[in-house]
Protein backbone atom coordinates (compact mmCIF):
# COMPACT_ATOMS: atom_id res chain seq x y z
CA UNK A 1 0.00 0.00 0.00
CA UNK A 2 1.25 3.45 -0.91
CA UNK A 3 -0.35 5.48 1.90
CA UNK A 4 0.70 8.80 0.39
CA UNK A 5 -0.84 8.04 -3.01
CA UNK A 6 -4.01 6.63 -1.45
CA UNK A 7 -4.51 9.81 0.59
CA UNK A 8 -3.79 12.10 -2.35
CA UNK A 9 -6.28 10.18 -4.49
CA UNK A 10 -8.87 10.77 -1.76
CA UNK A 11 -8.01 14.44 -1.22
CA UNK A 12 -11.04 15.91 -3.00
CA UNK A 13 -13.37 13.76 -0.88
CA UNK A 14 -11.64 14.86 2.33
CA UNK A 15 -12.06 18.50 1.33
CA UNK A 16 -15.73 17.96 0.50
CA UNK A 17 -16.35 16.22 3.84
CA UNK A 18 -14.58 19.00 5.71
CA UNK A 19 -16.65 21.69 3.98
CA UNK A 20 -19.93 19.92 4.66
CA UNK A 21 -18.99 19.54 8.33
CA UNK A 22 -17.88 23.16 8.43
CA UNK A 23 -21.43 24.27 7.62
CA UNK A 24 -23.00 22.39 10.54
CA UNK A 25 -20.81 23.00 13.64
CA UNK A 26 -22.38 21.75 16.85
CA UNK A 27 -21.47 22.21 20.49
CA UNK A 28 -20.42 19.82 23.25
CA UNK A 29 -22.33 16.54 23.20
CA UNK A 30 -25.15 17.90 21.00
CA UNK A 31 -23.53 16.71 17.76
CA UNK A 32 -26.56 15.06 16.22
CA UNK A 33 -26.01 16.15 12.59
CA UNK A 34 -22.26 15.66 12.83
CA UNK A 35 -22.64 12.20 14.32
CA UNK A 36 -25.10 11.19 11.59
CA UNK A 37 -22.76 12.52 8.88
CA UNK A 38 -19.93 10.36 10.23
CA UNK A 39 -22.13 7.28 10.48
CA UNK A 40 -23.43 7.79 6.94
CA UNK A 41 -19.88 7.87 5.58
CA UNK A 42 -18.90 4.78 7.60
CA UNK A 43 -21.96 2.96 6.28
CA UNK A 44 -20.88 3.81 2.72
CA UNK A 45 -17.43 2.36 3.51
CA UNK A 46 -18.86 -0.79 5.10
CA UNK A 47 -17.16 -0.10 8.44
CA UNK A 48 -18.82 -1.24 11.67
CA UNK A 49 -19.29 1.23 14.51
CA UNK A 50 -21.09 1.89 17.76
CA UNK A 51 -22.30 5.02 19.51
CA UNK A 52 -20.58 6.17 22.69
CA UNK A 53 -20.88 9.25 24.88
CA UNK A 54 -24.20 10.05 23.26
CA UNK A 55 -23.00 11.44 19.94
CA UNK A 56 -19.54 9.91 19.83
CA UNK A 57 -18.74 7.16 17.34
CA UNK A 58 -16.27 4.30 17.75
CA UNK A 59 -15.51 2.66 14.40
CA UNK A 60 -13.53 -0.57 14.24
CA UNK A 61 -11.67 -2.34 11.44
CA UNK A 62 -10.41 -5.82 12.24
CA UNK A 63 -7.60 -7.10 10.08
CA UNK A 64 -7.48 -10.57 8.59
CA UNK A 65 -4.84 -11.57 11.14
CA UNK A 66 -4.89 -11.18 14.91
CA UNK A 67 -2.51 -8.74 16.51
CA UNK A 68 -2.31 -5.55 18.55
CA UNK A 69 -4.82 -2.72 18.56
CA UNK A 70 -4.10 0.89 17.64
CA UNK A 71 -6.53 3.78 18.05
CA UNK A 72 -6.80 7.00 16.03
CA UNK A 73 -8.74 9.93 17.47
CA UNK A 74 -10.55 12.96 16.04
CA UNK A 75 -12.60 15.50 17.99
CA UNK A 76 -15.77 16.72 16.28
CA UNK A 77 -17.28 19.65 18.20
CA UNK A 78 -17.32 23.32 17.29
CA UNK A 79 -17.54 26.56 19.25
CA UNK A 80 -20.32 29.08 20.03
CA UNK A 81 -18.70 31.71 17.78
CA UNK A 82 -20.36 33.58 14.91
CA UNK A 83 -18.28 32.90 11.82
CA UNK A 84 -16.85 35.88 9.91
CA UNK A 85 -14.66 34.15 7.31
CA UNK A 86 -16.83 34.95 4.30
CA UNK A 87 -16.32 31.42 2.97
CA UNK A 88 -18.82 30.01 0.49
CA UNK A 89 -19.27 27.07 2.86
CA UNK A 90 -19.41 29.10 6.08
CA UNK A 91 -21.49 27.92 9.02
CA UNK A 92 -25.24 28.23 8.65
CA UNK A 93 -26.27 27.77 12.30
CA UNK A 94 -24.52 30.49 14.32
CA UNK A 95 -21.74 28.25 15.66
CA UNK A 96 -18.30 27.81 14.10
CA UNK A 97 -15.58 25.27 13.54
CA UNK A 98 -12.97 27.75 14.74
CA UNK A 99 -10.48 25.12 15.93
CA UNK A 100 -10.21 22.76 12.98
CA UNK A 101 -12.26 19.87 14.34
CA UNK A 102 -14.13 19.67 11.02
CA UNK A 103 -10.77 18.92 9.39
CA UNK A 104 -9.86 16.39 12.09
CA UNK A 105 -13.10 14.51 11.47
CA UNK A 106 -12.74 14.59 7.69
CA UNK A 107 -9.15 13.36 7.88
CA UNK A 108 -10.08 10.44 10.13
CA UNK A 109 -12.87 9.52 7.73
CA UNK A 110 -10.27 9.55 4.96
CA UNK A 111 -8.05 7.29 7.04
CA UNK A 112 -10.95 4.92 7.64
CA UNK A 113 -11.57 4.63 3.91
CA UNK A 114 -7.90 3.92 3.13
CA UNK A 115 -7.64 1.25 5.82
CA UNK A 116 -10.94 -0.37 4.90
CA UNK A 117 -9.79 -0.67 1.28
CA UNK A 118 -6.51 -2.24 2.43
CA UNK A 119 -7.94 -4.44 5.17
CA UNK A 120 -5.88 -7.40 3.95
CA UNK A 121 -2.71 -5.60 5.11
CA UNK A 122 -3.92 -5.08 8.66
CA UNK A 123 -2.43 -7.51 11.13
CA UNK A 124 -4.45 -6.39 14.10
CA UNK A 125 -7.30 -4.05 14.95
CA UNK A 126 -7.76 -0.33 14.27
CA UNK A 127 -10.16 1.74 16.35
CA UNK A 128 -11.23 5.17 15.10
CA UNK A 129 -12.53 7.41 17.85
CA UNK A 130 -14.83 10.23 16.68
CA UNK A 131 -15.18 12.18 19.91
CA UNK A 132 -17.60 14.88 21.12
CA UNK A 133 -17.05 17.69 23.63
CA UNK A 134 -13.31 18.37 23.50
CA UNK A 135 -14.01 22.09 23.79
CA UNK A 136 -16.31 21.79 26.78
CA UNK A 137 -16.32 19.07 29.44
CA UNK A 138 -13.95 16.43 28.10
CA UNK A 139 -15.69 13.94 25.86
CA UNK A 140 -12.52 11.81 25.86
CA UNK A 141 -13.07 10.86 29.48
CA UNK A 142 -16.64 9.75 28.76
CA UNK A 143 -15.57 7.73 25.71
CA UNK A 144 -12.95 5.98 27.84
CA UNK A 145 -15.41 5.35 30.68
CA UNK A 146 -17.76 3.73 28.18
CA UNK A 147 -15.04 1.38 26.94
CA UNK A 148 -13.47 2.79 23.77
CA UNK A 149 -10.00 1.69 24.91
CA UNK A 150 -11.07 -1.86 25.83
CA UNK A 151 -12.30 -5.07 24.15
CA UNK A 152 -9.76 -5.28 22.66
CA UNK A 153 -7.34 -3.27 24.76
CA UNK A 154 -5.71 -0.40 22.86
CA UNK A 155 -1.92 -0.78 22.69
CA UNK A 156 -1.20 2.65 21.18
CA UNK A 157 -3.12 5.82 20.36
CA UNK A 158 -2.51 8.75 18.00
CA UNK A 159 -4.22 12.12 17.66
CA UNK A 160 -3.51 15.29 15.73
CA UNK A 161 -4.30 19.00 15.79
CA UNK A 162 -4.34 21.11 12.66
CA UNK A 163 -3.51 24.80 12.34
CA UNK A 164 -0.65 26.82 13.79
CA UNK A 165 -0.63 25.93 17.48
CA UNK A 166 3.17 25.98 17.37
CA UNK A 167 4.82 28.69 15.26
CA UNK A 168 7.84 26.59 14.31
CA UNK A 169 5.62 24.05 12.54
CA UNK A 170 5.22 25.32 8.98
CA UNK A 171 2.46 24.69 6.46
CA UNK A 172 2.31 20.98 5.67
CA UNK A 173 4.88 20.05 8.31
CA UNK A 174 4.46 17.61 11.18
CA UNK A 175 5.24 18.89 14.67
CA UNK A 176 6.23 16.38 17.32
CA UNK A 177 7.29 16.66 20.93
CA UNK A 178 8.83 14.10 23.26
CA UNK A 179 7.18 14.17 26.68
CA UNK A 180 4.95 17.04 27.83
CA UNK A 181 3.27 18.81 24.92
CA UNK A 182 0.27 20.67 26.38
CA UNK A 183 -0.69 21.75 29.87
CA UNK A 184 -3.03 20.48 32.54
CA UNK A 185 -5.85 22.96 33.15
CA UNK A 186 -7.61 23.90 36.38
CA UNK A 187 -9.98 26.77 37.10
CA UNK A 188 -11.10 28.63 40.16
CA UNK A 189 -13.85 30.89 41.45
CA UNK A 190 -13.28 32.78 44.70
CA UNK A 191 -16.19 34.54 46.39
CA UNK A 192 -14.95 36.91 49.08
CA UNK A 193 -17.66 38.01 51.51
CA UNK A 194 -17.33 40.89 53.93
CA UNK A 195 -19.70 43.47 55.33
CA UNK A 196 -20.81 46.31 53.11
CA UNK A 197 -21.40 49.90 54.06
CA UNK A 198 -20.67 53.53 53.27
CA UNK A 199 -17.35 54.29 51.61
CA UNK A 200 -16.85 57.17 54.03
CA UNK A 201 -16.95 54.83 57.05
CA UNK A 202 -14.73 51.84 56.14
CA UNK A 203 -14.05 51.13 59.82
CA UNK A 204 -17.68 49.99 60.11
CA UNK A 205 -17.25 47.56 57.21
CA UNK A 206 -15.30 44.45 56.28
CA UNK A 207 -13.97 45.39 52.86
CA UNK A 208 -13.99 42.44 50.41
CA UNK A 209 -12.27 44.56 47.73
CA UNK A 210 -9.16 45.07 49.87
CA UNK A 211 -9.11 41.38 50.81
CA UNK A 212 -9.53 40.32 47.16
CA UNK A 213 -6.79 42.66 45.99
CA UNK A 214 -4.40 41.23 48.56
CA UNK A 215 -5.30 37.68 47.49
CA UNK A 216 -4.79 38.43 43.80
CA UNK A 217 -1.39 40.01 44.40
CA UNK A 218 -0.25 37.19 46.66
CA UNK A 219 -1.43 34.46 44.30
CA UNK A 220 0.88 35.77 41.58
CA UNK A 221 3.85 34.99 43.81
CA UNK A 222 3.10 31.26 43.74
CA UNK A 223 4.48 30.95 40.22
CA UNK A 224 7.17 33.63 40.49
CA UNK A 225 8.53 32.62 43.90
CA UNK A 226 7.40 29.10 44.80
CA UNK A 227 7.62 27.11 41.56
CA UNK A 228 10.94 25.97 40.08
CA UNK A 229 11.74 28.67 37.48
CA UNK A 230 12.65 25.98 34.93
CA UNK A 231 9.07 24.64 35.10
CA UNK A 232 6.29 26.16 33.02
CA UNK A 233 3.25 27.27 35.02
CA UNK A 234 0.61 29.96 34.60
CA UNK A 235 -1.88 31.45 37.07
CA UNK A 236 -4.14 34.06 35.50
CA UNK A 237 -6.95 36.07 37.06
CA UNK A 238 -9.35 36.56 34.16
CA UNK A 239 -12.40 38.17 35.78
CA UNK A 240 -13.16 40.25 38.85
CA UNK A 241 -16.55 41.63 39.79
CA UNK A 242 -17.75 43.60 42.81
CA UNK A 243 -19.42 46.84 43.76
CA UNK A 244 -22.04 48.97 42.08
CA UNK A 245 -21.12 52.63 42.67
CA UNK A 246 -18.42 55.03 43.90
CA UNK A 247 -19.35 55.45 47.55
CA UNK A 248 -20.52 52.01 48.69
CA UNK A 249 -18.26 49.22 49.94
CA UNK A 250 -19.86 46.04 48.59
CA UNK A 251 -20.86 42.97 50.50
CA UNK A 252 -18.92 40.61 48.24
CA UNK A 253 -16.35 40.38 45.45
CA UNK A 254 -15.88 37.46 43.07
CA UNK A 255 -12.84 36.68 40.94
CA UNK A 256 -12.18 33.83 38.52
CA UNK A 257 -9.26 32.47 36.56
CA UNK A 258 -7.26 29.58 35.20
CA UNK A 259 -4.15 27.64 36.17
CA UNK A 260 -1.95 25.76 33.70
CA UNK A 261 0.84 23.36 34.65
CA UNK A 262 2.97 20.65 33.04
CA UNK A 263 4.38 18.95 36.13
CA UNK A 264 1.88 16.92 38.16
CA UNK A 265 3.58 17.82 41.47
CA UNK A 266 3.40 21.52 40.57
CA UNK A 267 -0.29 21.08 39.87
CA UNK A 268 -0.93 19.66 43.35
CA UNK A 269 1.30 22.24 45.04
CA UNK A 270 -0.41 25.22 43.38
CA UNK A 271 -3.84 23.95 44.40
CA UNK A 272 -2.69 23.57 48.00
CA UNK A 273 -1.05 27.00 48.16
CA UNK A 274 -3.95 28.67 46.35
CA UNK A 275 -6.42 27.54 48.99
CA UNK A 276 -4.06 28.36 51.86
CA UNK A 277 -3.40 31.89 50.62
CA UNK A 278 -7.01 32.79 49.95
CA UNK A 279 -8.25 31.35 53.25
CA UNK A 280 -5.49 32.97 55.32
CA UNK A 281 -5.89 36.41 53.77
CA UNK A 282 -9.66 36.25 54.20
CA UNK A 283 -9.19 35.38 57.87
CA UNK A 284 -6.64 38.20 58.35
CA UNK A 285 -9.16 40.68 56.94
CA UNK A 286 -12.10 39.31 58.97
CA UNK A 287 -13.72 38.22 55.71
CA UNK A 288 -14.79 34.82 54.38
CA UNK A 289 -13.58 33.15 51.18
CA UNK A 290 -15.62 30.50 49.40
CA UNK A 291 -13.28 28.73 46.97
CA UNK A 292 -14.46 26.60 44.05
CA UNK A 293 -11.46 24.85 42.53
CA UNK A 294 -12.06 22.74 39.44
CA UNK A 295 -9.56 20.20 38.11
CA UNK A 296 -10.03 19.60 34.41
CA UNK A 297 -7.82 18.07 31.71
CA UNK A 298 -4.45 16.61 32.71
CA UNK A 299 -1.29 17.46 30.78
CA UNK A 300 -0.76 15.94 27.32
CA UNK A 301 2.34 13.77 27.71
CA UNK A 302 3.63 11.89 24.66
CA UNK A 303 5.42 8.59 25.05
CA UNK A 304 9.00 9.25 23.91
CA UNK A 305 9.68 5.86 22.31
CA UNK A 306 6.37 5.77 20.46
CA UNK A 307 6.82 9.36 19.30
CA UNK A 308 10.18 8.39 17.74
CA UNK A 309 8.47 5.48 16.04
CA UNK A 310 5.70 7.77 14.79
CA UNK A 311 8.21 10.33 13.50
CA UNK A 312 9.90 7.66 11.37
CA UNK A 313 6.57 6.69 9.85
CA UNK A 314 5.53 10.30 9.24
CA UNK A 315 8.86 11.02 7.56
CA UNK A 316 7.96 8.46 4.89
CA UNK A 317 5.07 10.75 3.94
CA UNK A 318 6.44 14.30 4.31
CA UNK A 319 10.23 13.74 4.42
CA UNK A 320 12.57 14.05 7.40
CA UNK A 321 13.09 17.80 6.88
CA UNK A 322 9.36 18.34 7.45
CA UNK A 323 9.35 16.60 10.83
CA UNK A 324 9.80 19.46 13.29
CA UNK A 325 10.55 18.95 16.96
CA UNK A 326 8.54 21.38 19.08
CA UNK A 327 10.97 22.88 21.57
CA UNK A 328 8.56 24.41 24.07
CA UNK A 329 5.23 22.88 25.14
CA UNK A 330 2.06 24.91 24.76
CA UNK A 331 0.08 26.03 27.78
CA UNK A 332 -3.22 25.33 26.10
CA UNK A 333 -5.12 22.18 27.08
CA UNK A 334 -6.44 19.14 25.19
CA UNK A 335 -8.44 16.17 26.41
CA UNK A 336 -6.29 13.91 24.24
CA UNK A 337 -4.44 13.74 27.56
CA UNK A 338 -6.93 11.19 28.89
CA UNK A 339 -6.16 8.67 26.14
CA UNK A 340 -2.43 9.06 26.77
CA UNK A 341 -2.98 8.18 30.42
CA UNK A 342 -4.48 4.87 29.28
CA UNK A 343 -1.73 3.70 26.91
CA UNK A 344 1.38 4.80 25.03
CA UNK A 345 0.87 7.17 22.13
CA UNK A 346 1.49 10.58 20.68
CA UNK A 347 -0.34 13.79 19.82
CA UNK A 348 1.11 15.70 16.87
CA UNK A 349 0.60 18.99 15.11
CA UNK A 350 -0.17 19.33 11.40
CA UNK A 351 0.82 22.81 10.27
CA UNK A 352 -1.82 24.54 8.17
CA UNK A 353 -2.40 28.23 7.52
CA UNK A 354 -3.70 30.41 4.71
CA UNK A 355 -0.64 31.92 3.00
CA UNK A 356 -2.93 34.00 0.76
CA UNK A 357 -4.07 36.08 3.74
CA UNK A 358 -2.28 39.10 5.15
CA UNK A 359 -3.37 38.14 8.66
CA UNK A 360 -3.19 34.66 10.18
CA UNK A 361 -6.09 34.38 12.58
CA UNK A 362 -5.57 32.14 15.62
CA UNK A 363 -7.68 29.22 16.79
CA UNK A 364 -11.00 30.23 18.36
CA UNK A 365 -11.13 33.42 16.25
CA UNK A 366 -14.22 34.24 14.16
CA UNK A 367 -12.00 34.42 11.02
CA UNK A 368 -9.91 31.29 11.67
CA UNK A 369 -9.31 29.11 8.62
CA UNK A 370 -6.92 26.43 7.40
CA UNK A 371 -5.13 25.57 4.18
CA UNK A 372 -7.06 22.63 2.74
CA UNK A 373 -4.11 21.65 0.52
CA UNK A 374 -2.53 19.79 3.45
CA UNK A 375 -5.57 17.70 4.39
CA UNK A 376 -4.30 14.59 2.62
CA UNK A 377 -1.28 14.51 4.94
CA UNK A 378 -3.25 13.55 8.06
CA UNK A 379 -4.76 10.35 6.58
CA UNK A 380 -1.48 9.43 4.88
CA UNK A 381 0.46 9.72 8.13
CA UNK A 382 -2.21 7.89 10.13
CA UNK A 383 -2.40 5.01 7.62
CA UNK A 384 1.38 4.70 7.26
CA UNK A 385 1.85 4.59 11.04
CA UNK A 386 -0.84 1.93 11.41
CA UNK A 387 0.81 -0.33 8.82
CA UNK A 388 4.26 0.23 10.33
CA UNK A 389 2.90 -0.45 13.83
CA UNK A 390 1.60 -3.86 12.81
CA UNK A 391 4.82 -4.70 10.95
CA UNK A 392 6.93 -3.69 13.93
CA UNK A 393 4.86 -5.84 16.28
CA UNK A 394 5.11 -8.82 13.91
CA UNK A 395 8.89 -8.47 13.64
CA UNK A 396 9.32 -8.25 17.40
CA UNK A 397 7.10 -11.29 17.91
CA UNK A 398 9.14 -13.26 15.36
CA UNK A 399 12.42 -12.38 17.08
CA UNK A 400 10.94 -13.25 20.47
CA UNK A 401 9.88 -16.67 19.26
CA UNK A 402 13.09 -17.35 17.34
Amino acid sequence: MNAKQCAQDLHSDIIEWRRRLHQIPEIGFDLFQTCQFVKDRLNEMGISYENMAGTGVLATICGEETGPTIALRADMDGLPIKEETGLDYASVNGNMHACGHDAHTAMLLGTAKILAENKNLLKGTVKMIFQPAEETTGGAKIMIDEGCMKNPHVDAVIGLHIGQLFKEVGDGQIGIRYGSMMAAVDSFIVNVRGQGGHGARPHQCIDPIIASAEMITSLQRIVSREIDPTHEAVLSICMIQGGTTTNVIPEAVEFKGTIRTLDKDDRLFIEKRFKEICSSIAHANRAEAEITYGKFYPAVVNDEDFTRFFAESAAKIVGKRNIVEIKTPGMGAEDMAYYLLETKGTFFSLGSFRSDRDTQYPHHHSKFDINEDVLWIGPAVFAQTVIDFFKDHEQKSTLKNY
